[in-house]
This record gives C-alpha cells, structure tokens and sequence, in this order.
C-alpha cells in the first residue's frame, strides 16, 4: 500500500517544535505572555544591535510565541526566515520599507488588496518611490514598465483581490531577476497549500494571516517569508521595531492554533467553493463567475500548472441589481454572514461596486479599466465559501437571488 504524499499536514502541526520532555505541552506552546525578560544584557539597550539569533529581551522586538509561528511558516513555505507583523498591511508596509528607498521604482498589480493600492497611492510617492501600476497577469505589461537599475521591487498578488486575476510566478521573477530586481508575492488567497512561490524563483512571500492561515477570524496578523536569512535584519528592525507593528503574542498563539488545520480546512474550502461556483455559474441572475479552479477559466491552465488548491474565495456579478440585491443579503441571510474579510471557517459575502473601487483605490490606465469593468460588471459579490454544508450555502443564495 502506498502512503499519498502530503507535505503539510505534519509540519503544520509539528513543525519547529522543540524536543519533547515530560510534561510538555501537546498544544501549541503557551502564550509567553510578557512585555519583556530577564538579562538585558544578553542584547544591549539599542535594538540596532538586535543580531539575527538574540535571545527574547522585549516583545516588540520578538517573542518567543511569535518565534514559533515564524518558524512553522518558514517550513511550510520553503523559506529561510519569516517576521510577523500586527496585521497583514503591516507585513506589506514592513517589505515596502525594508526594500525601497527614494529614487526607487516598484512595479505593482494593478488589480490588488485595496488596502495595498492606497498605501502605494498615499504614501510610497511621499518617501520618493515610483510606482507602475501594471497588469501582471501579462508578462509583456510587465517589461514594457521595467527600468533596470531604478525598478528594485515587483510585487503581485496572485490570486489578486477582488477578481483572483493570476500571474505566473515564474516568470515574474525571470523579468525581475534578469534586471536585478526582486520579486515578492502576497500568497494570502493560495495560501502555502495552493502555492509555495519562493520555489517558483519569488524572493518574499506576504500573507495576511488573518485570513485563511489563522482561519477563525479572531485575531489579526502578518507575515513576510525570505528566500536570503541576509534580509531578516531590516524586515525586522524598520516597521516592527522602530514603527512599532510587533504581532501579539496571543494573537501568535490563535494563528498557531488555526494553523494546525489549514490543510484540511483548504481542502474543504476548495471543495465548497467548487459545489457553489457551478451552483452560481448555472443560476440566470449571474451575470459571470470568477475561481481558478471553474473549467474553462481564462487562465485555466496557469492554475493548473501552479496551484496545488484552488483556495475557497471565489467572486461573482450580477445581470442588475446588485446594490439592492447586497442590501437583501445583509438582511435576509441566515447561514452566510455579510461581512468583509475572507479565510473564516463560517462563509462570508461582500459586494466590491466597480465605481466605488475605482474612484477610492485602483488607479487603472484606460486599457485595465476597461477590462476591469468587463471582469466585475457594476459589482463583484466576493464570496469567502466557509465549511458549511453547501446545500445550506445554496439555500442563502436562492432565497436572495431566486432559483434561477
């Protein structure tokens, strides 16, 4: 008899556990729930003299709880290092800082986390960086913004929020590379289970642990995962340290906890998000259907060739109504929550409208808006399929759309 091979599920459960002793703790490691330790003197009083292996001395600096998550994150991404951030836009602001300077040039998906496209839009231009917004999902996009010896970083977002637009990892990195440039990947929707983008040739991988890596939607948290250990130092003393974005200890301890069932939740959220695609794909009020793992996807054989999971988030719109039709939602739902965020173990819709996105976070060329609003129609309902029994999932979304 063969055993399947399954890199995950042991190490996210075991990974970076210290030798056994008696009494140990089965569950992840208690909260070291302190401000800060014993023998200052282990450091010294400047965190500029943090080296990459000091002992705890203060938690903004790190933690021993939080050490554990970084290290099980490291071994189930194939990297060399991580640092943990408060929240996921802290771990995307704690790479953009660690990595640019004035004068700089970034190259970024046009189609993104709101929340990383204001950041980019408010606050890069004040510190001197230049930014592309680019279609990534198209390499030759991608070169023709290219400047070697000013473009430092490439950062896409693949599947990309709200739309699960990909981009082809590997190739990505080929442009970077090839000009001496890097190439980080925010992996929050795909998860490690999807994709592992540092083998695909990326240099960092971001996650919003919130999401689907903590999967309980009760605590807040980020990460970024290095190929090269040599770029732990500045992700760890800019925004973690000096601006102050360290992740709670309790909040480690929840992340490790969910983290214990990510591939068994990908697995279920991947065959839920399935049932109700074609449920939605099949239904006359929908306008289209957008999830990587849908036969006749755009970009079906990209998915194919990179994603292991095709991950529970899937996005669909509307022949009409869809602001009336998100208000019905909010009220006559009775198993999916109308709520933002996505990666809970509970199913949760949003409806994203296309004038509202576009007027307050994506700066889009007349090309990419275009085939934005033929993507998104007035509106995407972003739909986080949780692990409900589906048919229960299906009755929600017939009460408020009709059947079809």
């Amino acid at each position: 008899m063969t055993t399947p091979t399954d890199p995950f599920s042991t190490l996210a459960l075991h990974g970076a556990e210290e030798a056994r002793s008696a009494a140990a703790p089965v569950s992840p490691s208690p909260v070291t729930a302190t401000s800060f330790f014993a023998d200052p003197s282990a450091i010294g009083f400047s965190a500029n003299d943090m080296a990459s292996k000091a002992p705890p001395f203060y938690t903004r600096w790190g933690n021993p709880t939080v050490s554990l998550l970084e290290e099980r994150l490291t071994l189930l991404e194939g990297g060399e290092g991580a640092v943990c951030y408060a929240s996921g836009m802290g771990a995307v602001a704690g790479l953009f800082a660690a990595r640019l300077k004035a004068g700089d040039h970034l190259v970024l998906s046009d189609v993104c986390y709101a929340g990383v496209a204001e950041l980019v839009n408010d606050w890069l231009p004040r510190q001197g960086i230049e930014v592309s917004f680019t279609d990534t999902s198209d390499p030759a996009a991608v070169a023709a913004v290219l400047r070697p010896g000013q473009t430092r970083l490439i950062h896409i977002e693949t599947p990309a929020n709200p739309i699960l637009k990909l981009t082809d990892i590997a190739a990505m990195a080929t442009l970077a590379h090839d000009i001496g440039a890097e190439l980080s990947v925010d992996s929050t929707i795909a998860t490690p289970i999807a994709t592992q983008p540092l083998k695909l040739g990326a240099d960092f991988v971001v996650h919003s642990l919130t999401k689907y890596i903590c999967g309980h939607g009760d605590a807040l948290g980020g990460a970024v995962i290095v190929k090269e250990p040599a770029h732990l130092a500045a992700l760890r003393a800019g925004v973690l340290v000096h601006m102050g974005a360290p992740l709670a200890p309790l909040s480690a301890w929840l992340i490790l906890r969910g983290l214990e069932t990510l591939p068994l939740r990908m697995e279920k959220h991947e065959a839920n998000a399935r049932i109700l695609a074609e449920f939605l794909q099949n239904h006359s009020a929908v306008r289209s259907v957008l999830w990587p793992g849908l036969a006749g996807a755009p970009q079906a054989d990209l998915a194919q060739r990179q994603m292991q999971n095709f991950s529970g988030l899937l996005s669909f719109s509307l022949h009409k109504d869809s602001a009336a039709t998100a208000q019905r939602m909010f009220e006559e739902f009775r198993t999916i929550s109308y709520a933002v965020s996505l990666g809970k173990t509970k199913s949760l819709m949003f409806h994203i409208g296309t004038e509202d996105i576009l007027r307050s976070s994506f700066r889009l060329s007349a090309a990419s808006e275009a085939a934005y609003r033929d993507a998104a129609g007035e509106g995407v309902f972003r739909f986080s399929v949780g692990l409900e029994n589906p048919a229960d999932l299906i009755a929600d979304l017939e009460h408020v759309l009709g059947h079809g």
